[in-house]
This record gives C-alpha cells, structure tokens and sequence, in this order.
C-alpha cells in the first residue's frame, strides 16, 4: 500500500546544523562501552595486528598487565564521531574529516568500559566553510582519562538567503 505522504528525503535525524549554529564549548557524547571478546576479534580481524599483548591474557601477566591490552587504535576508534550524534547534528552541511591527533594516556584492558566525548574547542570561519575543531577525550570506570586528541572538520556556512 502507498503512502503519498511519506518522503524519503524527509526520513532523516533532523534539519542540518551549520558552523553558524555551532558553539565552542559544545558537548558530543558517544555512547559508553565495555570492551569484550567482540570488541577485540573485530580489531583484530580488521586490523591484522596479531601481537600477544592484545591476545594472550597469560601473555599480558607475564608482562606485568592484569588483563588483555587493548590496542591505542581499538581505543581511538571509540572516537570516531559517527558513533554518537555529531554528524547527525551537522548534516548535510559536514563536507570533510580533515584531521585527527590523539595521546594515549592510560591502558585500556579487557573489561574496562569507556566513555568517549567530543567538545567543541574552536571554530575557524572561512568564506563559506569553517573548521570545527573538537577535542576527543575517553575516560575509563575508574574516572581515569586514558586518551586525549583532537580532531577536525570541515563545516559548510549557512548559505545567504
């Protein structure tokens, strides 16, 4: 049966942010995570890293660690901004992911759950763009910040009216 008025241009999260509408100081959560046995196979499938320290958890003790070790880029990933809603906030008006840096600051291991954010540390206007820069933090349970980095975007200004 056809619904005339459903439109598929429509079926979407909402009106696109542009840099105009967005503010230094704003915050972007990505939903918190434990990291388990799922969480460690896909990376290690995607990645083909295959180092006993990520692996073998009779590996990791030796090497003083109380559990497996998870990989810096199995951490940083938590980062990536379409795991939470700021590019559903920014749109269609997001052109470009031009950058990203990050320090490693802690240990993730098996089990710990992290907490990634992004907030909005400065917006540099352009003609018609401007560049959001975000900064990207995850903390642990433990209250513990054990990654820290920034990352930037290129944002379309609204267009004149």
């Amino acid at each position: 049966m056809s619904d005339n008025q459903f439109n598929p241009e429509s079926h979407k999260f909402g009106e696109a942010s542009y840099f105009e509408d967005l503010s230094v100081g704003q915050r972007f959560y990505i939903p918190s995570r434990t990291l388990r046995d799922a969480n460690f196979s896909a990376f290690q499938a995607a990645s083909g890293d295959n180092h006993p320290i990520h692996y073998d958890v009779e590996y990791c003790k030796k090497q003083g660690h109380p559990e497996l070790l998870a990989h810096g880029f199995q951490v940083l990933i938590q980062t990536a901004s379409g795991a939470g809603i700021f590019p559903h906030v920014i749109g269609e008006s997001l052109i470009a992911f031009i950058d990203q840096s990050s320090k490693f600051l802690g240990p993730v291991y098996y089990g710990d759950t992290v907490y990634p954010e992004l907030v909005i540390t400065d917006l540099k206007e352009q003609k018609s763009t401007g560049v959001v820069t975000v900064r990207s933090t995850i903390h642990n349970q433990r209250r513990e910040l054990v990654l820290e980095g920034e990352q930037r975007y290129l944002v379309r200004r609204r267009p004149a009216s």
